[in-house]
């Protein structure tokens, strides 16, 4: 059966057209997030309806890392000792975000709802106030090994535009030290210090976008400088620039369809195929860049669903207490 959120048209999806269009009108600076009293961002990411419903278990605790303690947050089903951990990460150009953000909690409360697993969500320190990478990357390896050590059957990592680069990271590393997780989820992904250069089609996409939420050239290279604060991009800070990535886990790969970068995350996609690393690529149909972030939306929803399937392939079983 032909998924119609998976289905590219070139076309808005209907919730967010109106949106859209609304943007388009601003006036003043169409850069500025509160251009004339709107809020862009707010605009494209209000929710859609009310959030997800279901019971669950949800923690804080912090974990031991090389920088300090990282503040995460755990989900699981009451009861549940789930045989499936999940790390999370969420997005924000690595100088934003937290762990209430839809990006984060409606996701992680989303995957654990959907699949049984225990999902961990990361509180990584953020490149501002002097912090670069290696940090933010630091701290999900100190939660990844944090998870190893748990006893889980199996470790799941994912994440979200920055969160994406973030988790892709950590399995490289984790993989090139004997490790692997036994899948990534890669959402919207940052991976290349550069775009790669959109085809004709992805150009008349963008085309559409409001210039609120492009991903141009020189803003791209601003964000990706604070990361890097003055280093030379690395395949460690960007996986996408990788020469080998055959010890890569299997991968769940999704991009939106208006959104600049996609072009990321296909040629990413392309490589790992090309070093024969199992991959699932998908384009979220319709929506913009950070689709996660709007609370009640079917489009996240399918999102989720998409995620948990090939979560729940890896069998998430038991039962007991968080730990």
């Amino acid at each position: 059966m032909t998924d119609a959120t998976t289905t590219p048209t070139g076309r808005w999806a209907p919730e967010y057209a109106e949106r859209v269009r609304r943007l388009w009108d601003v006036p003043g600076d169409p850069t500025d997030p509160a251009a004339d009293g709107v809020d862009a961002w707010a605009e494209i990411a209000a929710p859609f309806g009310p959030p997800e419903a279901g019971e669950l278990q949800v923690v804080d605790r912090l974990i031991p890392g090389p920088h300090g303690d990282v503040p995460v947050r755990v989900y699981a089903r009451p009861g549940s000792l789930p045989a499936t951990a999940v790390q999370w990460m969420h997005g924000g150009a690595f100088i934003g975000g937290d762990l209430d953000m839809p990006e984060a909690d409606a996701v992680a409360r989303g995957l654990a709802l959907r699949t049984g697993a225990r999902v961990v969500s990361v509180d990584y320190r953020l490149a501002v106030d002097g912090v670069h990478h290696p940090v933010p990357g630091d701290d999900c390896d100190a939660v990844y090994a944090w998870l190893r050590g748990q006893g889980y059957a199996r470790v799941v990592v994912g994440g979200a535009s920055a969160g994406g680069n973030l988790a892709a990271g950590v399995a490289r590393r984790a993989a090139l030290a004997g490790a692997a997780p036994d899948l990534a989820l890669l959402l919207y992904p940052v991976l290349h210090a550069a775009l790669p250069p959109a085809d004709a089609e992805l150009e008349a996409c963008v085309a559409q976008v409001p210039e609120a939420f492009r991903f141009r050239p020189e803003a791209t290279a601003e964000l990706n400088a604070n990361y890097l604060g003055g280093a030379s991009a690395t395949a460690d800070a960007f996986p996408g620039l990788a020469d080998d990535l055959s010890a890569f886990p299997p991968t769940y790969l999704e991009t939106d369809e208006f959104d600049d970068l996609r072009s990321s995350g296909a040629a990413f996609a392309a490589q790992l195929r090309d070093a024969g690393v199992d991959v699932e690529e998908v384009v979220a149909a319709g929506v913009p860049h950070g689709h996660l972030n709007a609370v009640g939306s079917p489009y996240a929803a399918a999102s989720m669903d998409r995620m948990g399937r090939r979560i729940r392939t890896l069998d998430c079983g038991s039962t007991g207490e968080i730990r």
